[in-house]
């Protein structure tokens, strides 16, 4: 069941919704069943820390907004020198939960993001050290430096937010988020990341170069603070507690059924579609459910609409799908199948 918002245009009603329609025409109603108003404010007082000393942007930073609101994992790829990894630690910034960086190199092992165990000599007896990856954001920076035995050791804790040692599972605390960044460019002593680890992440978030009026503004900005970055001026805004209330908050957002069968046909598209070798898994199916049930809360609604499902869908499928070799050999592109899907795909109404 979808409530209809009295304000809303007549592309985002159903007239033929009884139920909704006789809901929507109380605004009491409306107002008091989620109280989104909490969240709203958190979400723009975390867009003004960031943009304390990030200039643009914003597409990256609500996406990373929505992916902690639906507890996900984000890939942000983007060439050098426009502010991938600063973002994500001014995002890290406004929040007050633990955080962690994790540099990945060629020679970097398992053991040295996991965790190991070590020899106690004075109990005779093995102690297991844990590894950076016990925090709650993880910041990986170059993720496709690491050789693939690394990049694994991921899986599990990224899939079911725990690791196995030993023989011993290591639940992590929440919340858990793992943001990586890496250069689509530079192809020189990286290792490519499998499908399976990319299938991981909810979104995949490319990042541009800035426009030429936040280029002069970006100048401007580095000249008056004389190149530093004061990251003590950024203050957090949530904690543990409240990213997890608002994560169960965003959980409650109505989404009719007609738009479950939108996401299902979208997704479902993407497995037979001839322009594909391989296509999304179920797993996609509920990522662009639940990033369209956080839009929908940023924007201070309850209840789901097309629009949301399509703004979320480009992120989360561009890195789930492969394209045939002869499409790849035509310079055809993941970002265009997915536009030609949504176009072909008939909007509910």
């Amino acid at each position: 069941m979808e409530l209809q918002n009295p304000d809303a245009s007549p592309e985002e009603t159903n007239p033929n919704n009884t139920e909704a329609n006789e809901l929507s025409n109380n605004d009491n109603a409306f107002e008091s069943r989620i109280d989104l108003a909490p969240l709203q404010e958190a979400v723009e007082a975390i867009k003004k820390e960031v943009a304390k000393l990030i200039v643009g942007q914003n597409e990256m930073v609500e996406l990373l907004i929505i992916s902690i609101l639906t507890n996900g994992h984000s890939l942000i790829e983007g060439v050098p020198g426009v502010a991938k990894t600063i973002s994500a630690k001014l995002l890290a910034k406004t929040l007050d939960i633990d955080f962690s960086r994790i540099q990945f190199t060629p020679d970097l092992m398992p053991s040295d993001i996991l965790g190991t165990s070590i020899f106690n000599v004075k109990s005779n007896e093995f102690e297991y050290k844990k590894g950076p990856i016990f925090s709650n954001l993880i910041l990986i920076d170059e993720i496709n430096r690491a050789p693939a035995k690394t990049q694994a050791a991921l899986f599990e804790v990224m899939a079911e937010r725990q690791i196995t040692m030993d023989g011993t599972e290591y639940k992590m605390k929440p919340p858990f988020l793992v943001f990586a960044t890496q250069n689509p460019i530079e192809q020189e002593g990286t290792y490519r990341l499998p499908e399976a680890q990319l299938d991981r992440f909810l979104f995949k978030i490319n990042v541009d170069y800035p426009n030429l009026e936040d280029e002069i503004k970006i100048l401007v900005e580095n000249h008056e603070r004389q190149d530093e970055f004061d990251f003590n001026n950024v203050k957090p805004i949530l904690n543990a507690t409240q990213i997890i209330a608002f994560q169960e908050l965003v959980k409650q957002v109505l989404v009719e059924s007609h738009l479950l069968s939108y996401i299902a046909a979208i997704v479902h598209n993407t497995r037979t579609n001839a322009n594909l070798y391989l296509g999304a898994s179920p797993r996609a199916s509920i990522a662009i459910l639940n990033a369209a049930k956080a839009n929908a809360a940023i924007n201070g609604r309850d209840f789901v609409t097309p629009d949301d499902i399509k703004r979320c869908t480009k992120a989360i499928l561009k890195h789930r799908l492969v394209l045939t070799p002869e499409r790849e050999m035509e310079a055809f592109t993941v970002d265009k199948v997915v536009d030609q899907i949504l176009e072909t795909i008939e909007i509910p109404r």
